[in-house]
């Protein structure tokens, strides 16, 4: 994997920088738009950019517009080197805007939530180990190309201690119905307290291909990942004491005792992915389109702990006294095919029916007196489904659904909105969500080298309803807001022993989320906001979750040296209400409902100057500035401490040929 790695690099330093192609912000193409777009990202004026580019340069490269990034469901943006604020909220280990999650202290380990995230468009249970997978790439995740010219990014950031974050991609179209593309992301950190080196790779690949014809159309991607986190079970009592006091002889993190060093967990996952369409009428015929699809999606993934010697104090008895390992396995066999009629006046409608075969377990059954865990879910179920779209004007109504035809796995969802755009800048949605679906594999079977993390339970179907409403004004501001329902919520929590354990709400839970952004542009000053409010209105014990969480930057903007550099340098404060925070057991990689502790409050202030110079944006921060005033007490989550004050800089470098 590292060599495919560096032979992406080397291409990629291969080819010139010397394209001057004027720059625009990422938007949807007007045909394309996807249900969301992100918020307006003022940066560099169009006229001010227009004027740096000699007529030379700008006929010497294809028009930015063509270098098209185009999403599994095909929603398709162009590609952009433009310098925003939102481009340093996206400058994280996620590369996405991370404003609803709390990091751990080192680099891709992983984030407590700070808002409920769901995914409402489920039918079929998850893996589990839900911590390792906020940097997991699914389907969703994995971008097809259409370029003009051969395109290379480059991505690079520096990480607490030693090590560093790259993630470089090349896309190569080589013709017009041919793409294809490699790329590879990778990290590792040593961190600043014992035993949390982090160590992940994921590599994708993969092509697009449209016939000559334009009645066949191929998306394809292989995507391999290894998600490697040493584990230290958090800080003993002694150190959280330490490090709660700010004892001066413990701001070197390694002295900090931890309550082990020998464990880390790993995910593993492989996945081959086609999705492909033949249409059947003439691509021609505006009036009338019917076509054939066909969805192939095998996935694999394993989970691995493992530990030199049991730690009886903290996670109970243990079969073994050394070399403990558990191995969680997951593989699913996904196919779907589709008939899909579009009609002028009908719209767009879509029949679709489907297999599915899984496997989940481990080797072995565990008799134990009185009981036996049993060792496999494994089966086969079909599906059914459909989805439709109409456009009338600025209205479209959209609409999906599945229903799965199995007796083990029953479940269904439902997806509609409903949305009006007045222009470009300016549109309202209103949707609702509903779905059925039963828990993640390891709620309902788990085994493991400790006894207390074995069970098999027959756990009720989570059922979940959500009403939405979406609503983007330019010049007013962007708001979102839901009410969710979810009956036989299922979650981790402490039994009365104290040890880790599956639980499923015997109330509904009822949860309110409002969130508002507005970004302010005084001349060579902006300002961007992002409040959020939520309230538990049901079921507080069982989901926790801050109040108020607020997210606020200032900062100054500029071209410098007769408009060669683009500049922006400001502030970003962050604050989120005290709340009764989860915990993190490092066996499950999973977050767990705890009720004695209420953490957070705490201010992060960020300092930034961000760069534009020809295609290359360079980043550096000052990250949670004000540590070192008032020192740093706080936690990511129970015996986990937030991150102190860091020195970060990176890039992101496109290049084209």
């Amino acid at each position: 994997m590292k060599n495919l790695f560096f032979l992406v690099l080397i291409l990629g330093c291969t080819f010139n920088a010397f394209s001057q192609e004027p720059d625009r912000p990422q938007k949807p193409l007007p045909s394309e738009r996807p249900n969301r777009p992100s918020p307006s990202e003022s940066g560099e004026r169009s006229d001010d950019r227009s004027e740096s580019l000699n007529s030379k340069e700008k006929d010497s490269m294809p028009d930015i517009d063509l270098y098209k990034i185009i999403s599994v469901k095909n929603d398709t943006t162009y590609l952009d080197t433009t310098l925003t604020i939102l481009k340093d909220y996206n400058f994280n280990y996620l590369r996405k805007d991370n404003f609803e999650l709390l990091p751990f202290s080192n680099t891709a380990q992983t984030y407590n939530e700070l808002s409920l995230r769901k995914d409402y468009r489920r039918a079929f249970p998850g893996f589990g180990a839900r911590a390792r997978h906020f940097n997991f790439m699914e389907v969703e995740d994995v971008d097809y190309y259409h370029v003009p010219t051969p395109w290379t990014q480059l991505y690079f950031r520096t990480v607490p201690e030693q090590g560093q974050q790259l993630d470089a991609s090349f896309t190569i179209n080589t013709s017009k119905n041919l793409n294809m593309f490699i790329a590879y992301k990778g990290t590792r950190a040593l961190g600043r307290y014992q035993n949390i080196l982090t160590s992940t790779g994921n590599l994708r690949m993969g092509f697009s291909y449209d016939s000559d014809n334009n009645r066949y159309h191929a998306k394809a991607h292989f995507v391999s990942q290894d998600l490697l986190n040493e584990e230290n079970g958090g800080l003993d009592s002694l150190s959280i004491t330490q490090y709660i006091n700010k004892e001066p002889e413990f701001d070197d993190r390694s002295v900090l005792d931890v309550n082990f060093e020998n464990a880390e967990s790993t995910l593993f996952g492989k996945r081959f992915f086609l999705d492909h369409e033949y249409k059947l009428t003439r691509p021609s015929d505006s009036t009338n389109s019917l076509s054939i699809g066909h969805t192939f999606d095998y996935s694999y993934k394993k989970f691995d702990f493992k530990q030199e010697s049991a730690e009886n104090e903290i996670f109970g008895q243990s079969f073994e006294a050394t070399q403990l390992r558990d191995q969680t396995r997951l593989e699913v066999l996904f196919n779907e095919a589709s008939v899909n009629y579009a009609n002028s006046l009908a719209g767009e409608i879509s029949f679709k029916a489907g297999h599915t075969n899984y496997d989940y377990g481990y080797n072995s059954v565990y008799i134990r007196p009185g009981d036996t865990i049993g060792n496999r879910l494994s089966g086969n179920f079909l599906h059914v489904g459909g989805s439709y779209i109409k456009q009338i004007g600025g209205f479209r109504v959209e609409a999906d659904a599945r229903l799965n035809l199995a007796d083990d796995f029953t479940g269904n969802y439902l997806a509609a909105t409903a949305s009006y755009e007045f222009d470009e800048q300016n549109w309202i949605r209103f949707g609702i969500n509903q779905n059925s679906s039963a828990p993640n594999f390891n709620f309902l079977l788990y085994q493991s080298d400790y006894l207390n993390y074995n069970w098999q339970n027959n756990f009720d179907n989570e059922i979940a309803q959500q009403l939405f409403a979406d609503f983007r004004s330019e010049k007013i501001f962007d708001l979102y807001a839901s009410l969710s329902q979810i009956e036989n919520y299922t979650y981790f929590a402490l039994n009365e022993g104290g040890a880790v354990k599956p639980f499923q709400a015997g109330n509904q839970v009822r949860y309110l989320k409002l969130k508002a952004e507005k970004e302010f542009d005084f001349g060579l000053f902006g300002s961007y906001n992002t409040v959020m409010y939520q309230n538990v209105l049901e079921g507080a014990g069982v989901l926790n979750l801050p109040e108020f969480t607020t997210r606020n930057s200032i900062y100054y903007k500029d071209h410098w040296f007769e408009k060669a550099l683009y500049l922006q340098t400001g502030f970003t404060f962050k604050y989120f209400t005290k709340y009764e925070m989860n915990a993190y057991d490092p066996v499950l990689a999973e977050f767990y409902v705890q009720n004695t502790q209420v953490l957070g409050g705490f201010p992060v202030v960020d300092y930034f100057f961000n760069a534009k110079v020809d295609k290359a944006r360079i980043f550096f921060k000052l990250q949670h500035l004000n540590d070192l005033v008032d020192g740093n007490n706080n936690f990511s989550a129970p015996g986990y401490p937030y991150t102190d004050f860091l020195v970060r800089f990176g890039i992101v470098w496109d290049l084209f040929l």
